[in-house]
């Protein structure tokens, strides 16, 4: 790094932040440098940071060919790994919910099949939707300088959710309140859980009243994360 004074977290939080295929090679892509270049209007040479996507990023300088100007540094692996799956709604919102997921950290983002879904997608369509949420969460990371990027499954139904993950749990506002063992939440259609789906899995509930789904998907990432790094969430003061 340029400056030893700064340390390794504040260059990643002051510098944007690219992905890259190999970290002891870093090539941006044509659309990475256009975007660092037009619309940040950064020029060649200025600082930036690159990651392989996997919790490993190092400081560099932009170009068209990037000189990487300080060691990799590893990050450290959480604790254990956080997944949400929500039933798909109308419109953009699905893709709402995976950039804000994507934000907060979640490890796992899993499109639900339910009993009640409104939006069900095809092969097709699920492809189309797999490369957008690829591009939607790549480009969230780097918005929030995130260096790990989440993972996602193809369109799962809920009773191969529920083997899958053993901690996974049905939000629901019957249920107990999200504790520290839950590490899965899965959030339904706006239509609710069907009675057998209720009746297949454990219940969370999540704070406030009936959410809509794309709320629930983000109350229940963010409680989530708040567990995972500073212990039991509670609410008032």
């Amino acid at each position: 790094m340029d400056d030893p004074a700064i340390g390794a977290g504040s260059w990643l939080r002051e510098h944007p932040l690219a992905f890259v295929e190999d970290l002891e090679v870093p090539e941006l892509d044509e659309v990475d440098y256009h975007h660092f270049s037009r619309s940040l209007r950064l020029r060649d040479g200025e600082p930036i940071s690159v990651s392989d996507g996997r919790g490993r990023w190092r400081p560099a300088h932009l170009g068209r060919v990037v000189e990487a100007s300080g060691p990799i540094v590893e990050t450290d692996q959480p604790a254990w790994p956080i997944t949400v799956a929500f039933a798909p709604v109308k419109a953009q919102r699905p893709e709402w919910i995976v950039q804000k997921l994507t934000e907060l950290g979640v490890d796992h983002i899993v499109p639900l099949r339910t009993e009640r879904s409104v939006v069900r997608w095809d092969a097709d369509r699920a492809g189309r939707q797999s490369e957008r949420w690829a591009k939607t969460i790549r480009e969230a990371a780097m918005q929030c300088r995130q260096v790990r990027l989440p993972s996602f499954d193809p369109v799962t139904d809920i009773g191969t959710m529920l083997s899958q993950y053993p901690h996974a749990a049905l939000a629901d506002p019957e249920g107990r309140p999200v504790g520290e063992s839950d590490r899965t939440l899965l959030i339904g259609p706006e239509g609710g859980w069907g009675v057998g789906e209720r009746l297949g899995g454990e219940l969370r509930s999540l704070p406030g009243g009936i959410l809509r789904a794309e709320t629930a998907s983000i109350v229940a990432a963010a409680m989530l994360v708040h567990i995972r790094k500073s212990g039991p969430f509670t609410l008032g003061g």
